[in-house]
């Protein structure tokens, strides 16, 4: 059984009339009006399958909208923990009208290739002021790296982009150790380093951070909060320049 456009536009017109008139349900269908219709639709799909490829689209378009909805929303009740906590340090620009923020972990291969992005953006943009958040998830000896990072931050607080650059660009799995190693060579000793985390543990700024995280929906490093949005995973220079675009042409990230 075919259709023509205008028999089918037809149809739906007689069809539109005649629920609204009696108002009856599908069910009101007799099984061989029920199988014209099945019929019908998948002959249809077959014939113009890039309709299918116009409702995945237009599907993707409507969760990333609900997800950056969301997110706003968060981000809004959240503004100081996530853009202006003490326990996080921001380089670049610090009046920069633009705020990026990296959940990031010292043991993420993808925060080490971002690492350059990060350069370059600062690079080229200056008036950009990027707020670096650790946030250690992958096991224990990012949690211990990250209790040696702040220690070091307490102590040596003008040197913590170096040390962060150092640690995070550096070969191998980051530990206490090999974090020391890092701190050392900054010129802060190690028994300096353990007296300070022996003095002030970061245990609450993690599970602050974890917490935070959780808000967010951040499920893995880097993620990025920027402007509006909550952005997992590492997108690239040119994605992030692009959101950043947008914040300052329309005050979102997708205008």
């Amino acid at each position: 059984m075919t259709f023509s456009l205008k028999s089918l536009l037809t149809v739906s017109a007689i069809a539109l009339t005649a629920s609204f008139a009696t108002i009856q349900p599908a069910a009101a269908l007799d099984d061989q009006q029920k199988k014209e219709i099945g019929d019908f639709i998948k002959e249809y799909l077959v014939e113009h399958p890039e309709v299918l490829l116009d409702a995945q689209a237009a599907l993707e378009k409507k969760q990333d909208e609900a997800r950056v909805a969301q997110s706003s929303q968060v981000i809004d009740q959240n503004k100081d923990a996530i853009f202006n906590s003490k326990d996080d340090v921001a380089i670049g620009n610090p009046k920069g009208s633009i705020t990026v923020v990296e959940f990031f972990d010292y043991n993420c291969t993808y925060c080490r290739h971002a690492l350059g992005d990060m350069d370059t953006l600062l690079k080229q943009d200056k008036d950009v002021r990027f707020v670096l958040k650790e946030f250690p998830i992958l096991g224990q000896d990012s949690v211990a790296a990250s209790r040696v990072s702040n220690a070091f931050r307490e102590l040596a607080p003008e040197k913590y982009e170096q040390f962060h650059r150092k640690l995070l660009g550096s070969d191998g799995r980051a530990s206490e150790d090999t974090a020391i190693e890092v701190a050392t060579s900054l010129g802060v000793s190690e028994s300096a380093i353990r007296a300070e985390m022996a003095k002030a543990p970061n245990t609450d700024m993690i599970k602050a951070t974890y917490q935070l995280a959780s808000d967010l929906n951040v499920t893995g490093t880097p993620a990025y909060v920027i402007g509006n949005e909550m952005v997992s995973g590492a997108i690239g220079l040119d994605a992030i320049k692009q959101k950043i675009a947008n914040v300052r042409s329309c005050g979102k990230t997708s205008c």
